[in-house]
């Protein structure tokens, strides 16, 4: 909540925050939908506002100012969808950025589809969220299909094919889980010996790791959200399923609260994401040091790190775009933003690989992002450590067959 606090009190002090209903001729208007429940989720919108404050502050786009408008979804799908309507008709924006979770952000697709507005994906990996074959969406983080394909092949070279599996509710866990065994089938013939699929905030696992105990397993693949995850590794080893038993983590693996909730569990998990605190670049270390001062931050996962590029692929396009910024020409700068974005190709930032986009309303066009870091724990609690493990781009139609 302090940290919240200080989001909308800075949000007053700068003016860069809630817009009014009232619509500003030569404002660019971007509206922002994202899960604001936890301390990383509130630092998550606060770093993209704070982002486009200092565009602001630089000239703003070709002279123009940005108003932003942020909103919690609790990462709740109805929430998102009322948020979304209440940006795209109320508040007349010409973009809107969201959600962080995947059951949020599947059906704000359909909204901005329908209203022609441009959508920019940033946390949101589910496969289908790209598939719907909307021309308004664009994905920055690395999408689940290309996540699986990662997590089988280091698995079953390096693990074993006997495999558990427990699946949480969301979106991004059930594409999680469903990319995982599809490719553990393709390419070494294996059907999960064991599968749970739980609540999205399940909270006792011991039943569940009892009888996985019993079948010796070479893995356990939890797929959850952060929270949710802690808590089934915990379990594990309260079991007794011993450290020889690898625990793969969903991509929210690499969200801080895991380690810091699972501790000594925490250490061994290895999961796939989009940017390692790990990671030896200086423009990773620049970022790294940046959300530590900002944010109070021991190491940023990639959902901080795909909010960040997000703003600045976003800086990119808006300047490339061909605007008016007047009261009757937003369908038309809706439709230049989203041409603009489309055009964006090679973009190197904090993720491991280049993200480009093209025009078609196609995964192959819309999934910018197709290089996925293997990450594991080396230490879990307060202070957690990770290593990079491997790196690996996909080509841009996997796991589309």
């Amino acid at each position: 909540m302090k940290l919240m606090n200080k989001v909308f009190a800075g949000l007053v002090a700068t003016g860069v925050g809630l817009a009014t209903t009232a619509a500003f001729a030569g404002d660019i208007r971007v509206g922002i939908t994202m899960r604001m429940v936890s301390e990383n989720g509130q630092a998550y919108g606060q770093m993209v506002m704070d982002e486009i404050k200092a565009i602001n502050d630089a000239g703003g786009i070709n002279g123009n100012m940005i108003k932003a408008t942020l909103m919690n979804d609790e990462c709740k799908s109805d929430k998102g969808v009322a948020n979304a309507n209440k940006l795209i008709f109320q508040e007349n924006i010409h973009l809107l950025i969201g959600s962080t979770c995947s059951s949020v952000s599947l059906p704000i697709v359909d909204v901005t589809a329908k209203a022609g507005v441009p959508q920019m994906i940033p946390h949101s990996t589910n496969a289908k969220i790209t598939q719907k074959g909307s021309e308004w969406v664009f994905r920055i983080p690395v999408s689940g299909r290309y996540y699986g394909g990662v997590n089988a092949k280091y698995v079953g070279e390096n693990i074993g094919s006997k495999i558990a599996y427990i699946c949480a509710a969301d979106a991004a866990s059930v594409g999680d889980c469903a990319n995982m065994e599809k490719q553990m089938r393709a390419r070494f013939g294996v059907d999960p010996a064991y599968r749970a699929d739980v609540q999205e905030k399940e909270v006792d696992f011991r039943s569940h790791m009892q009888k996985i105990k019993s079948m010796n397993v070479d893995g356990i693949l939890v797929a959850a959200l952060a929270e949710t995850m802690a808590r089934a590794l915990i379990q594990s080893y309260e079991a007794g399923i011993g450290e020889d038993v690898r625990r793969i983590g969903s991509s929210s693996a690499s969200n801080a609260p895991v380690p810091k909730i699972a501790g000594d569990a925490a250490k061994g998990v290895f999961f796939t994401a989009a940017y390692a605190a790990a990671d030896n670049r200086p423009i990773a270390k620049l970022f790294n040091e940046m959300t530590r001062k900002r944010y109070g931050i021991h190491a940023p996962d990639h959902d901080f790190s795909q909010a960040y590029d997000l703003v600045r692929i976003m800086e990119i396009a808006l300047n490339n775009a061909d605007l008016q910024l007047e009261q009757w020409s937003l369908k038309q700068d809706r439709t230049a933003i989203r041409d603009a974005i489309a055009s964006v190709e090679g973009y190197e930032g904090l993720a491991s690989g280049p993200i480009s986009f093209c025009a078609a309303p196609t995964p192959q066009c819309r999934d910018g992002n197709r290089t996925a870091v293997l990450i594991g724990y080396t230490k879990g609690g307060e202070n957690f450590e990770t290593e990079v493990l491997a790196r690996v781009t996909m080509e841009p139609d996997f796991g589309l067959e």
